[in-house]
């Protein structure tokens, strides 16, 4: 017979659900910001905390983005800064930009279902009592 297993309060938290929830995102994250065109690694940090809230450090994003590079979603080129030093620019490549239109459909088809499930916690919430 299985043990149940025990939680601690922390890994119940909803800081800690939400942070898993952001990181699960992450991917689809980097790959939507660069939708548009090429930019490079800091810029791609400014998009997602201005757009989608997702506040990262430099440290979380180059693993992926390089992690994405390998799985040839991404393209990378250093270009040279008028001041200051040259900068690695990402793009999405074809199969990026396919992978993400799948992740966007799924994306949008799970948030819609999930959407359906939460209305009533979301009107009764908002129903004073």
């Amino acid at each position: 017979m299985a043990k149940p297993r025990t939680r601690s309060a922390e890994s119940d938290s909803p800081d800690r659900w939400e942070a898993q929830l952001r990181k699960g995102a992450l991917e689809m994250a980097a790959l939507a910001s660069l939708w548009p065109g090429r930019l490079y690694g800091l810029e791609i940090i400014r998009i997602l905390e201005s757009r989608s809230r997702l506040v990262l450090a430099e440290g979380t994003i180059y693993p992926i983005l390089n992690r994405l590079k390998a799985e040839g979603m991404l393209a990378s080129e250093w270009v040279e800064a008028e001041a200051g030093h040259p900068r690695k620019y990402y793009s999405l490549t074809e199969a990026g930009r396919q992978r993400l239109s799948l992740m966007a459909e799924a994306w949008f088809d799970f948030s819609r279902g999930l959407s359906r499930l939460l209305e009533p916690v979301m009107e009764e919430k908002e129903t004073p009592q």
